[in-house]
């Protein structure tokens, strides 16, 4: 015979003699209960080490105390910090976090947005969704509660958006290859479907135009946002355009890739060509030559998406935005 080790609420009311709506009143602390009856229900809850069913609790809550945070790429180290500060304030706030790693794939996206649906997470936060808005918006709209990081949808349809300045980020560093007499710039995009590589070709347009220097179409190259999509992307636009004296990157990993491209084909850098990466990974400062790139909290995108879903939650929003502001880093690569 398997011995009982699960205690149940009607264990604890038994020990106690009273009835279960009583351990149930004051485990919630909802009810009139005299002092010594709170007491005694007390207890018994501690001797006999009672803990409340999560199932049971959110029949009667609605609420699960559960989020999920969707990510397109958990191998990248931007995400783990993003990871960790969602987590830190979700688990402050007595909440479990579901992560959940979509690889870069539009079908996996889907998935996971099915999944985190039918878990009744209390909330989600989004990370770069890749989905174009005929497919996400209506997958959004079945979730409880939605924060969205680094993309833009419809109005009403989300509880907040973190963002980050990304065409701002961009601006900073063409300006300074430009403030270092680096004109013929090139960048290396990302993926077509990422909204902040939009967002930070926009600002190296903008950036070019207010400099005053002529736009070449082929030297925006969208790439794979990994090390390989890096060196392939960088091997293209040298072998298509010949010289060029700066190449803005999509993210670090692209740009540590371009470092190999270049080292692989001999040119200097940065002599030949300035690399400038976004995001300040570990890696960027590890490299050599040392990477000048785009820095911006991760920590801090992450934070601030539960808190912004958390207040949602709790009917206390008081802001629809958060937008971060990134700042240039200027290492050896582009001095």
């Amino acid at each position: 015979m398997v011995a009982k080790t699960t205690v149940t609420i009607a264990d604890v009311a038994r020990e106690a003699g009273v009835s279960t709506q009583t351990v149930s009143r004051v485990i919630n602390n909802k009810g009139e209960i005299s002092a010594e009856t709170r007491r005694l229900v007390v207890d018994v809850i501690q001797r006999m080490g009672y803990r409340p069913s999560s199932v049971a609790r959110s029949l009667v809550t609605r609420r699960t105390l559960s989020l999920g945070l969707i990510v397109p790429d958990i191998t990248n180290p931007f995400f783990p910090e993003i990871a960790r500060g969602a987590e830190d304030v979700a688990l402050a706030a007595g909440y479990s976090l579901f992560l959940c790693n979509t690889t870069e794939q539009a079908d996996r996206e889907v998935a996971v947005l099915r999944l985190l649906e039918e878990k009744r997470v209390d909330g989600v936060v989004v990370c770069s969704a890749r989905l174009p808005d005929d497919q996400l918006v209506p997958m959004l709209r079945r979730q409880r509660t939605v924060v969205l990081v680094n993309r833009i949808v419809p109005d009403g349809v989300v509880s907040g958006v973190v963002r980050v300045d990304d065409a701002s980020g961009t601006r900073q560093a063409v300006r300074h290859l430009l403030a270092g007499g680096r004109v013929r710039l090139a960048m290396l995009a990302g993926p077509p479907t990422s909204w902040g590589g939009q967002e930070r070709v926009r600002g190296f347009l903008e950036e070019l135009q207010r400099g005053g220097v002529p736009l070449d179409p082929e030297l925006i190259i969208s790439c794979p946002p990994y090390l390989d999509g890096g060196y392939q992307a960088t091997k293209q636009v040298l072998a298509l355009c010949g010289s060029i004296e700066g190449l803005v990157c999509y993210n670090d990993l692209v740009a540590i890739g371009a470092l190999q491209a270049c080292h692989d084909l001999g040119v200097r850098v940065p002599e030949d060509v300035a690399i400038v990466g976004c995001d300040d990974i570990l890696l960027a400062g590890l490299v050599t030559p040392p990477l000048t790139t785009i820095r911006v909290s991760k920590y801090e995108i992450g934070a601030s998406a539960v808190r912004m879903l958390l207040s949602r939650i709790a009917g206390t929003q008081t802001a629809e935005e958060v937008i971060l502001r990134p700042e240039l880093v200027v290492r050896s690569s582009a001095p």
